[in-house]
C-alpha cells in the first residue's frame, strides 16, 4: 500500500474513533480533552492537541509536529485502553500504532495521558513523556535504519548473470548541516523532484552522524546533475557497486534502475532513496527477494550529544538473497553465437531429463511486434506451430497403430474436409510412395494431413496434453504453454495435424522435444531458489503439472522418426547423432525441433534454416565442452 493511500486509510479510522470516544463519558469528564488531543495528534491539527494540553502551545504543537518528521511517519493512530479519575486527578491508558512508512510491521506502544484541572477545565499533563513513556527532556525519536545491498542473479553453478554497475547515492550527515536541512531539502526537491517534506523528514529521523541517502542516479543522470547538487553546500555522494548490469539472457535477467520520485510513490515497499528497482525480467519478479528489505529501529537521542539513550524497538527485516537460475553459460553461450549468424530468430535450450531452461536467445525481431525478446518471444511467444506439431500428432497416430511404413502420397496439393492444402516449395524431396516417417521427416503437409481420418479430435487433444501444449505449467516470467482449439471435423484435424490452428511457443516446443528424448514431459523450470518470487501467495497457486511418460509402444518408432528428420540436415553438424524435424509455419517462419544428447532445443527463424542454426548451436555447445 502507497504513503497516501496509509494515509487516508488513517485519518478514514480518525472518524470512527472520534465517534467511538464521544460516546464513552457523560460530562463533566477527561474525556474531550483525551479526545481532543489524541484526534489533534493524529490528524496533524497539532493546535487541537495543544490547546488540551497545560503545556506551552507554541512547545506542544512543535514537539508534536517533529515527532512525525523524527518517525519519517506516514500516520498515528490511537485507541483508548481506559480511562480512570480520583479527584483532580484522572489518566488515559492509550494504544499507537505508528506507520513508519516502510515495509515493517506497525510500531505499536503503549502510553498513558496524565490528566488534572485546571480552573475547572481537564487538561493533559505535559511533558514529552506523554509522546512515549520512555521519551525524556532533552530527548528526540530518531529512526535508524540499515539497508542491503542488491543480491545477484545467479547462474546454475552460483556466478552472477550480471556485473557491477555504478550507482551515485546523494545524501547528508544531519549533523554537518546545522539549521539548514530545510534549506537543503528545498534546494535538492527542486532539481530532484521529490518531495520536499519527504526529504526532510529523511534527514530529521535519522541519527545525526550517519550518512542519509537521499536520491540515487545512474551514471548518465548523474553526470547530467553533478554540477547542480555541487552547488548545494552540506551534500555529499557516496557511489555504490550494484551487481545490475544483465550478462545473456539479458531480458530473462532483466533490467535495473536507481529509484526514483516514481517508483517510490508507487512501490510504497520497503524501497528508500540508495535502492535499486528491478525494471523487468527476474529483477523485476524477485525485486522483494534481491532487496530484502530494511533493518529499521525506532530510538530516542540525546538532543546535545546525539548519541542513542534507548532502543524502543527494532525489526530486524527480511534477509535478501540471490535468485539461482538454470541457465547454463556454456549452453547460453552456444545459442549466443548461433544467433548472431541470423536476421531474426529465437531460440530455447531445456535439459532433457529436468526440463529446466538451460538457454534463451533472440535475434531481431521475428514479427512486427516491437517488444518481441527473450520473455515475450522465447518463453510467452504464440507462434503458428507448423509441421513441428507434426511430433504431437504423431503421437497420436502411432497410439492409434499406423505404422512408421504406411505408404502415402504427397501430393502438391490435397483437401481434407473441404480444407485445402498445399505443399510448400522448399519441403520436396518425397517419392511419391513415400511412408509416413519419410513424409514426418521432409515435413509432407498434403501426406500428413490426409491422416486426419485415423484419429479423432479427442486422440490430438490427449496427446497434446500428454506432451504440455495448453497445460497450466507456469514460469516466474510471463509464459506460454500453447492452445488448440476445439476440433469439429476432419478439416479441423487436419489443420491440427499441420499446426494450421495450432498455437505454440518455443519454450513449449522444446518441451516437446526434451520430452521425446527422455520419454517423459516435464514442466520447465528457470529458478531453483527461491521457489516462487511471492511466498505469501506459493500455497495458493496450482501446483505444477505431474510428468507425464510417454508411451512406451510410440517411444522408440517416434525416436526413429526424429531421426530420420535430422538426417542430412544442417542440424545434423558436428559430432553425435541430432534428433528433429525442420518445419514450416507459413510463408516466412521455420521451426527446428529435437536434441543432440542431453540438450534438447527449439528454433524458430524468419527467412533462415532453423536447421543451420540448431547445428551450429550443437557445434558451438561441442566446440565449448
Amino acid at each position: 500500500m502507497t504513503r497516501a493511500r496509509r494515509i487516508l486509510s488513517a485519518a478514514a479510522t480518525l472518524v470512527v474513533a472520534g465517534t467511538t470516544l464521544t460516546g464513552c463519558f457523560e460530562e463533566p469528564s477527561p474525556h474531550d480533552a483525551v479526545r481532543d488531543f489524541l484526534v489533534g495528534w493524529q490528524s496533524g491539527d497539532y493546535e487541537l492537541a495543544a490547546g488540551r494540553t497545560d503545556g506551552d502551545q507554541a512547545t506542544v504543537r512543535k514537539t508534536l509536529s517533529d515527532a512525525k518528521q523524527e518517525l519519517d511517519a506516514a500516520s498515528f493512530r490511537f485507541k483508548i485502553k481506559s480511562l480512570s479519575m480520583t479527584g483532580e486527578e484522572a489518566k488515559a491508558d492509550f494504544r499507537a500504532e505508528v506507520d513508519l512508512g516502510e515495509n515493517n510491521p506497525l510500531w505499536e506502544y503503549d502510553g498513558l495521558l496524565p490528566l488534572h484541572l485546571v480552573d475547572g477545565t481537564w487538561k493533559v499533563r505535559w511533558s514529552p513523556s506523554v509522546l512515549h513513556p520512555q521519551l525524556k527532556e532533552g530527548q528526540r525519536f530518531a529512526v535508524d535504519t540499515d539497508p542491503r545491498p542488491r543480491k545477484p542473479i545467479v547462474d546454475r553453478t552460483g556466478e552472477p548473470l550480471q556485473g557491477n554497475t555504478v550507482f551515485y547515492s546523494v545524501g547528508v550527515y544531519p549533523a554537518k548541516l546545522g539549521d539548514r536541512a530545510e534549506e537543503v531539502a528545498a534546494k535538492l526537491s527542486k532539481i530532484t523532484d521529490y518531495a520536499q517534506d519527504r526529504l526532510l523528514s529523511r534527514i530529521r529521523s535519522s541519527p545525526p552522524d550517519k550518512f542519509v541517502p537521499l536520491v540515487t542516479f545512474g551514471r548518465s543522470r548523474y553526470q547530467t546533475m553533478q554540477s547542480k547538487l555541487d552547488a548545494i553546500d552540506g551534500i555529499e555522494t557516496v557511489q555504490q557497486d550494484q551487481p545490475v548490469n544483465p550478462e545473456p539472457p539479458q531480458q530473462i535477467v532483466g533490467s535495473v534502475s536507481a529509484l526514483t520520485p516514481e517508483t517510490e510513490q508507487k512501490l510504497g515497499g520497503p524501497e528508500r532513496a540508495g535502492d535499486s528497482v528491478g525494471r523487468s525480467g527476474l529483477q523485476q519478479a524477485y525485486q522483494d527477494y534481491l532487496t530484502g528489505s530494511t533493518q529499521t529501529k525506532v530510538i530516542t537521542l540525546d538532543l546535545k550529544t546525539g548519541k542513542q539513550v534507548a532502543l524502543l524497538k527494532e525489526w530486524r527485516g527480511r534477509e535478501n538473497v540471490s535468485v539461482k537460475t538454470t541457465i547454463d553459460r556454456s549452453v547460453q553461450a552456444a545459442a549466443e553465437q548461433a544467433l548472431g549468424e541470423t536476421e531474426a530468430s529465437l531460440l530455447v535450450a531445456v535439459q532433457r531429463d529436468t526440463g529446466q531452461i538451460l538457454a534463451v536467445g533472440s535475434q531481431g525481431e521475428l514479427t512486427r511486434q516491437k517488444d518481441l525478446n527473450q520473455e515475450m518471444g522465447a518463453l510467452a511467444g504464440r507462434f503458428p506451430a507448423g509441421t513441428a506439431f507434426s511430433i504431437v500428432a504423431a503421437d497420436a497416430l502411432l497410439k492409434k497403430d499406423v505404422s512408421p511404413k504406411l505408404r502415402l502420397a504427397c501430393p502438391d496439393e490435397r483437401t481434407v474436409g473441404g480444407a485445402k492444402f498445399v505443399q510448400a516449395a522448399e519441403s520436396t524431396g518425397v517419392t511419391p510412395s513415400a511412408t509416413f516417417q519419410e513424409n514426418f521427416a521432409k515435413g509432407c503437409v498434403t501426406a500428413l494431413a490426409s491422416l486426419a481420418r485415423r484419429v479423432t479430435a479427442d486422440d490430438l487433444s490427449a496427446s497434446a496434453k500428454a506432451l504440455g501444449v495448453g497445460l497450466p505449467w507456469r514460469l516466474p516470467l510471463k509464459s506460454f504453454s500453447g492452445s488448440l482449439p476445439q476440433l469439429a471435423g476432419d478439416a479441423d484435424k487436419a489443420k491440427a495435424i499441420a499446426g494450421q490452428n495450432v498455437e505454440v511457443s518455443p519454450l513449449g516446443m522444446a518441451l516437446v522435444a526434451a520430452a521425446v528424448a527422455s520419454g517423459t514431459w516435464r514442466p520447465p523450470v528457470l529458478v531453483t531458489d527461491p521457489r516462487s518470487p511471492d511466498p505469501a501467495a506459493e500455497a495458493a497457486q496450482t501446483p505444477q503439472p505431474a510428468p507425464v511418460p510417454i508411451d512406451p509402444k510410440v517411444l522408440a518408432p517416434l525416436k526413429r522418426m526424429m531421426a530420420a528428420g535430422a538426417t542430412g540436415t544442417p542440424a545434423q553438424a558436428g559430432k553425435g547423432r541430432v534428433y528433429g524435424v525442420t518445419a514450416t509455419a507459413g510463408s516466412q517462419l521455420k521451426w527446428f525441433v529435437g536434441w543432440q544428447g542431453e540438450v534438447a532445443v527449439a528454433v524458430l527463424a524468419r527467412n533462415h534454416d532453423p536447421g543451420a542454426v540448431a547445428g551450429g548451436f550443437f557445434s558451438a555447445l561441442q566446440n565449448s565442452q
